[in-house]
Order: structure tokens, then C-alpha cells, then sequence
């Protein structure tokens, strides 16, 4: 199967999401910044397992607050399967750390014209592995 950060920015479905990836595996994740629309949202459900989690909801102040407590070029994320619907970005994926799994998550991106980031939805858990 080809995934969907195999086939890079111009040829994914999800060209969108896998830039936003890319730059938040990188030294200087808040380049995800200039990805947002002015009317930006977003909800982060954020699982580490056995029921605990934490949700990062807000505005361009919330994603600016979750970028913070974040760990910085440890976990990768990779696209598994990605689809296009309409102004929606939706994307299947897994982190690893040091190579092994991590967790898998979903994510939903909602674009706007200029196909900056309106809306945001991560899910994520470490409870599920999607086999690739």
C-alpha cells in the first residue's frame, strides 16, 4: 500500500495535512502557524492510554498554548490513508517514537479558498493500531 506522506505534497490527497505533519515533526513546529485561516479553530482530543486524556480547543491562542506543551522533533507522524472531500482534508495515521508505534489518530482539516486551516480535529490514541 502506498501511504499517503509516500507520495508527498503535490501527488497525497491530503497535501494539506501532510505539510502540517511534516512541519510539526520539524525543530520549528509553530511554522504550523502560517497554515491557519484568520477564523481558525480547532479541537485536539489527546489520549495517552488506560482512559487519561486532555482536549486543546480553541482559536489561533489554543493551537499557540498546545505548541507549547508539546514535545518538540520526538514523535513522526505518518499518513496511512487520506481522502478529499469537497474543502475537507481527512487523514488515517500513526506517531512513532524511536521508530516504534506510539499511537494511531485520525484528523479532519476543513480549508478555506486559499487552503489555509478554518477547522481542525485530531484524534488521537494510543489504545488502537492500524496495521500498515
Amino acid at each position: 500500500m502506498t501511504h499517503a506522506t509516500d507520495l508527498g505534497r503535490e501527488t497525497s490527497p491530503t497535501p494539506t495535512l501532510v505539510a502540517w505533519f511534516a512541519i510539526m515533526d520539524s525543530d520549528d513546529p509553530d511554522r504550523v502557524l502560517g497554515m491557519i485561516a484568520d477564523d481558525f479553530r480547532m479541537s485536539i482530543q489527546f489520549s495517552t492510554g488506560g482512559g487519561n486524556a486532555a482536549e486543546f480547543v480553541g482559536d489561533r491562542a489554543g493551537l499557540v498554548g498546545y505548541l507549547q506543551q508539546r514535545e518538540k522533533s520526538v514523535l513522526v507522524h505518518e499518513v496511512l490513508a487520506g481522502a478529499r472531500v469537497g474543502d475537507v482534508e481527512l487523514a488515517l495515521g500513526r506517531t512513532t517514537r524511536n521508530g516504534a508505534f506510539e499511537a494511531s489518530f485520525n484528523t479532519s482539516a476543513q480549508l478555506d479558498e486559499s487552503g489555509l486551516v478554518r477547522r481542525l480535529l485530531i484524534c488521537r490514541t494510543p489504545e488502537i493500531s492500524f496495521a500498515h
